[in-house]
C-alpha cells in the first residue's frame, strides 16, 4: 500500500481502483446512482469525483449515438417501404 503524503482529496486513485470503479458505474441501477452522486460532488476525492464526470460524459454520448442510429435505422427502414 502506498503512503501518500497528500491531502484525502488528492490522493490518486489505484489502478485496481479505477478497475473497480468502472465495474461498480457499468452496473444499471445502483451503478448509474454511485456515479451520478460522486459525478455531482458526493466525494471529497477529485480524482474520483474527475473519473465519474469522465464516465458520465462517455455514457451519455453512447446513449445519443445509440438514439441517432436507431432514428436513421428506423428512417431507412421506413424508405424501403416508399421504394418497394
Amino acid at each position: 500500500m502506498n503512503n501518500y503524503n497528500v491531502p484525502e482529496e488528492y490522493r490518486p486513485i489505484s489502478m485496481w481502483g479505477y478497475f473497480g470503479y468502472q465495474i461498480l458505474f457499468a452496473i444499471p441501477l445502483i451503478g448509474w446512482i454511485f456515479l451520478l452522486v460522486f459525478a455531482f460532488g458526493g466525494t471529497k476525492n477529485i480524482n474520483l469525483r474527475n473519473f465519474a464526470r469522465s464516465y458520465f460524459c462517455i455514457l451519455i454520448i453512447m446513449v445519443l449515438l445509440i438514439i441517432i442510429f436507431a432514428i436513421a435505422g428506423i428512417g431507412i427502414y421506413g424508405m424501403r417501404g416508399v421504394m418497394s
